[in-house]
């Protein structure tokens, strides 16, 4: 154990040297009105900078990679110059931001798709609902991708990944999570393909490496990052074996020397739908030889503990962020912490954007 070493410790993450190991988590928030990121978004972001890392929201590579109403994207002139306003906000005040890239796969309707269906490795409907334009709809079942289609959706992430670097972010990260594009291909449950794209844990492994590949060889590798979620069962994911297929993806991604894995623990939700890996953390930690964003039911004291093990390198913390937007200060005085409101979590509230968005108080000075 490193006693040395704590939230508050400076630590290399690939190319960058950050002052502390305070990650704020990428958290959907749909306040990118029409998909365009705004001024609102610039100073919830900038509000946050004094983490050591900001990860952004989930942002569409493409306009069939939409999930969700008012989320951002990263594929049109509009979106790359309204990041701009985010990126350079949060530069002001001294911070470093990636932005996650994204792609909802089955996650979908065509309400939010111009009347196409989504896409999927496989013709297998997600359980859940989403909100869209034409109200809470069930989700439909996408449409498997053909083998010659897939090309083309890698490209768009290497289009998005030049458009962050555009947008004057300081990095990516590719969201290989809860049940989304790439976590469809990963998990068997989700993937029944019989090409290069299915079967062996090799061949669904694949698309997320052929991913990585592209966005590797626009950023460098010491610029990227991934998340990855093992156990998550969110929108009905499963896999036959994820000890096995996390441990064959968290091993192929050793020879990338990435900036990180962020690698998230199971939540509630999870541990009740069934039997899942828990922890996640000491099961793959030693597979992976690189740096290791740990997430999931962290307080400071549990992040202090997890660090000085030598167990993670930094942690990333979602609903504390939400409520505190100085909680690195809060964190060094032992502040008391801000409630944060669930109603706000994905949208406005009954007033308007900013509440419970950009309107939770820091300390006074």
């Amino acid at each position: 154990m490193n006693t040395e070493n704590n939230l508050f410790s400076s630590v290399q993450l690939g190319a960058y040297t950050l002052p502390n190991r305070i990650v704020m988590a990428p958290m959907t928030r749909l306040r990118a009105v029409n998909s365009i990121p705004n001024s609102l978004m610039a100073t919830y972001y900038a509000q946050r900078a004094s983490a050591g890392l900001i990860v952004t929201e989930c942002t569409m590579v493409s306009p069939l990679s939409n999930g969700y109403m008012n989320c951002p994207g990263i594929y049109s002139t509009e979106q790359v110059e309204g990041w701009k306003q985010v990126t350079e906000a949060v530069h002001a005040k001294g911070g470093k931001i990636f932005l996650q890239l994204w792609h909802s796969g089955r996650v979908s309707h065509p309400a939010l798709l111009n009347g196409e269906l989504p896409v999927a490795p496989s013709a297998i409907a997600s359980p859940g609902s989403l909100h869209t334009p034409i109200g809470k709809v069930n989700l439909d079942t996408p449409r498997a991708l053909e083998t010659e289609e897939i090309p083309e959706i890698v490209a768009q992430f290497r289009q998005g990944a030049e458009n962050a670097m555009t947008a004057g972010f300081d990095g990516v990260e590719l969201h290989g999570a809860f049940g989304y594009l790439i976590d469809q291909f990963l998990q068997d449950g989700s993937n029944q393909r019989s090409d290069i794209y299915g079967g062996s844990i090799e061949n669904r492994a694949r698309f997320l490496l052929e991913v990585m590949d592209v966005v590797t060889s626009v950023w460098g590798s010491d610029r990227v990052g991934i998340k990855l979620s093992p156990s998550n069962t969110f929108y009905g994911m499963q896999d036959s074996n994820p000890k096995a297929t996390f441990s064959y993806v968290i091993d192929a991604l050793n020879r990338y020397n990435l900036a990180y894995i962020h690698l998230m623990e199971p939540n509630e939700s999870d541990l009740a739908t069934r039997e899942v890996l828990n922890p996640v953390l000491p099961i793959f930690r030693p597979i992976y030889n690189g740096t290791i964003i740990t997430n999931g039911g962290y307080d400071k004291s549990k992040g202090n503990t997890v660090i000085a093990a030598g167990d993670a390198h930094l942690v990333s913390f979602g609903k504390l962020f939400i409520s505190n937007p100085d909680l690195p200060q809060r964190f060094v005085a032992d502040a008391e912490l801000n409630a944060p409101n669930p109603k706000t979590f994905y949208g406005m509230g009954d007033k308007d954007l900013e509440q419970g968005y950009t309107d939770y108080p820091a300390l006074a000075v």
